[in-house]
């Protein structure tokens, strides 16, 4: 296989699991680049956090996806720099792959607007670290509530607080939401977890931006339902250990989730490519970067305008599954001698999912949907979207339990308490 071109292939995301699976079998040698050993299922990360799901609920590993493909090779290494001149990508080892084509997927990660500072304090939701460590504080606060005296301090504990009105936010504030007031409802003696309050802030005007006002409203009234407070025009100024600042508030909590923006991986700067203000490379029809056919950005790392002045391309699942695909058809037709066509993106619609039963969105571009409904596209469409058969059949017999008893059944605080830390440090 040594003569056949290579491709390089960074991050297993679903731009990079779709693209490894079409060139599989192909003539064509494959190496696949993840500083993780699993594929992710985004979309469902939230479910992770809220503890409606376990980790290898929505995580499968790359090399069991890819075992098929002999052509193919999965490395475990995290890539720092892209040589376009050498067509070579540097690993973190310090170890160098050659490639005939490199593609890049390696989506994006939280971003801050300047204040990282704010990161341990108010993590993000980008990867099972930090769906666990989410998952691990909210779970935490209703225990150290449950021991309070003071009330004071037991009303900070039980305040959560998710910053930013996107999808995420809106699923991750139903989500906490529906835990306290269903899942954790008879589980403590001294606290009531449904008088726990849960806000959720938008910057900007509407939440859920990029949908149709209505469907925005709609989804504002099922939070509430649900008990959420819901605060638009609240941009956050300060978040500091116990309290957050917006608006010229100051609102105590000991829990905050950040999902306000995101920003492209830092590896893409290395590529020499014009650049979006979320760091995005601003790609060709083909995906690929100016000046280099030969490399391809797919996903939330590329900026993809169909034409000057249109919207790009949202960075969602059905996006990048889409680009994978392209990206694997215009390999195999450089190799055949063939013309590149332009990469065409069919949009599928967005949904947002509110709480049990509770979603908003539009398919197909036309077709609004709301409430029962939605909820049930909601679910079937990111089932199917789950990368392998068992994994399929674990989240619906999961999810299918906890929707008729209200019981989630990853409700596990781990790692160690700094109480426990604390004493285990003083011992040493």
């Amino acid at each position: 296989m040594t003569g056949r071109p290579h491709v390089v292939i960074i991050g297993g995301g679903f731009a990079g699991l779709y693209l490894a699976q079409g060139l599989a079998g192909r003539p064509v040698r494959v190496t696949i680049i993840d500083r993780r050993n699993h594929h992710l299922f985004q979309p469902m990360l939230y479910q992770v956090a809220t503890a409606g799901l376990a980790p290898n609920d929505i995580a499968t590993p790359i090399r069991s996806v890819l075992r098929g493909a002999s052509n193919t090779e999965v490395v475990l290494g995290e890539v720092i720099r892209v040589d376009t001149t050498a067509r070579t990508v540097h690993l973190a080892d310090d170890s160098a792959i050659g490639y005939d084509y490199c593609v890049v997927a390696t989506g994006a990660r939280h971003a801050y607007f300047g204040r990282d500072e704010w990161e341990p304090s108010a993590p993000g939701l980008k990867a099972l670290e930090d769906a666990l460590e989410i998952r691990r504080r909210v779970l935490l606060a209703f225990e150290r509530a449950e021991r309070e005296p003071s009330p004071t301090k037991r009303h900070q504990y039980l305040t959560f607080v998710v910053v930013g009105g996107g999808p995420t936010g809106v699923e991750m504030a139903g989500a906490i939401a529906e835990l306290r007031r269903f899942a954790l409802a008879r589980d403590f003696k001294h606290i009531d977890p449904r008088e726990a309050m849960v806000l959720l802030l938008e910057g900007g005007p509407q939440i859920l931006p990029s949908y149709a006002p209505h469907l925005a409203a709609r989804a504002k009234a099922d939070l509430r339902g649900l008990g959420v407070e819901v605060r638009e025009n609240m941009l956050v100024t300060q978040i500091t250990p116990g309290h957050i600042e917006a608006a010229g508030w100051t609102i105590p909590t000991s829990t905050v989730v950040w999902a306000a923006g995101n920003v492209a991986s830092p590896l893409v700067k290395t590529l020499g490519a014009p650049l979006d203000h979320q760091g995005r490379a601003l790609v060709e029809p083909d995906c690929s970067i100016p000046g280099h056919p030969e490399v391809m950005v797919l996903g939330d790392a590329a900026a993809f305008h169909a034409e000057p002045g249109a919207e790009a391309v949202p960075g969602v699942c059905p996006a990048a599954i889409q680009m994978g695909k392209y990206a694997a058809r215009t390999i195999l037709s450089d190799l055949a001698g063939k013309p590149r066509q332009p990469f065409r993106y069919f949009d599928k619609g967005q949904l947002a999912v509110i709480g049990r039963g509770r979603a908003v969105g539009r398919v197909f571009g036309r077709f609004d949907v709301t409430g029962p409904l939605a909820w049930l596209v909601w679910a079937v469409v990111h089932i199917a979207f789950l990368i392998g058969f068992r994994s399929r059949i674990r989240v619906l017999l999961d999810w299918g339990w906890a929707y008729l008893r209200y019981k989630p059944g990853a409700r596990l605080i781990t790692g160690e308490t700094g109480e426990y830390r604390a004493r285990l440090g003083a011992a040493r």
